[in-house]
């Protein structure tokens, strides 16, 4: 165990809680690409209010992490010091009220579109080409297919490290490409989307499109993390940057970069954490002195390489 000297003054003293606590909680399950190590603590609470009280108990000093499905992730195989917070079931609600969406974060987002699209509200199709849950949407301006979160959020809610609720309108998320200009230690909770009316078959068909675009062009069903790097600024997209490299299908073990979309790495069986992010930094070195470009980690990684002592 590599938790820190005083995990079992904390446990001994952690208040009623309601949700789910497991010490060395093997982490590869939760990743899709089925890599990385354990979590000193995984904590999955039942609900906010078991969330808050679980964060007002833990001692400031204890590192914490957030995960939602695990679709855009790769957990290091030294696994994650600390707490590891995942929120499911608790937080997976969806309603819609007017042309009001509103989610908890975790949710996933397709849900999200097919709730939205049941209402007949449009604007959310997009999200049924997300991976992922509105909590991790919501943190990273997540977005497909010409449209993202900000196009469509109204206001979210998060708890902060000491267990602080927040209100933040769109205008406090400091949105831009693939990141919100907001503080790291934000647990996001949920948020409220705005749709327009349309048609539910109308809205339906446009779903289909992007589904079916999605399953053309992306290595959907394998072990991956989603997309990889994001798109620099102008000019070319990071998968063009990245054939041009030729680097379509480079491989160190089971890790390879994908023949079907090269922005997207692919476990092909028994790769390690390590080999994966090997790949990722081979691509970013062959883009860099092909092109002049540095391809930016889209992919949150975590934790610490294998051997490496706690943080």
């Amino acid at each position: 165990m590599v938790m820190l000297a005083h995990k079992a003054d904390f446990l001994g003293k952690l208040p009623h809680i309601r949700g789910r606590l497991v010490e060395d909680a093997p982490l590869s399950r939760l990743s899709w690409f089925r890599t990385g190590g354990t979590a000193d603590l995984l904590f999955e609470p039942a609900d906010a209010d078991d969330l808050i009280a679980f964060l007002r108990a833990l001692p400031t000093d204890v590192p914490v992490t957030v995960i939602g499905v695990g679709s855009n992730l790769l957990v290091r195989d030294g696994g994650v010091a600390g707490v590891v917070i995942r929120l499911g079931r608790g937080f997976a609600g969806i309603e819609t009220r007017g042309d009001i969406v509103k989610a908890g974060a975790g949710a996933m987002d397709v849900h999200v579109a097919r709730k939205a699209q049941e209402a007949g509200l449009a604007g959310l199709e997009f999200l049924v080409g997300v991976p992922g849950t509105i909590g991790g949407a919501v943190r990273m301006n997540a977005g497909a297919y010409g449209r993202e979160v900000k196009d469509v959020l109204l206001h979210a809610r998060a708890v902060d490290r000491l267990g602080h609720v927040h209100e933040l309108d769109l205008v406090d998320m400091g949105y831009s490409y693939r990141h919100a200009d907001v503080a790291d230690d934000l647990i996001f909770i949920d948020a409220a989307f705005k749709g327009t009316t349309d048609d539910k078959a109308t809205i339906a068909a446009r779903m289909d499109e992007i589904t079916t675009a999605r399953a053309d062009s992306q290595p959907i069903g394998t072990r991956t993390g989603g997309s990889t790097f994001k798109n620099p600024e102008g000019g070319k997209r990071a998968w063009e940057l990245i054939d041009e490299a030729g680097c379509r299908g480079f491989a160190i073990g089971d890790a390879m970069v994908s023949d079907k979309h090269c922005n997207f790495l692919i476990n092909r069986g028994k790769a390690t954490a390590a080999e994966i992010e090997a790949v990722g930094e081979t691509v970013r070195a062959r883009v860099k002195e092909a092109s002049g470009v540095e391809l930016e980690w889209e992919i949150k990684r975590i934790g610490r390489e294998a051997g490496e002592g706690a943080a």
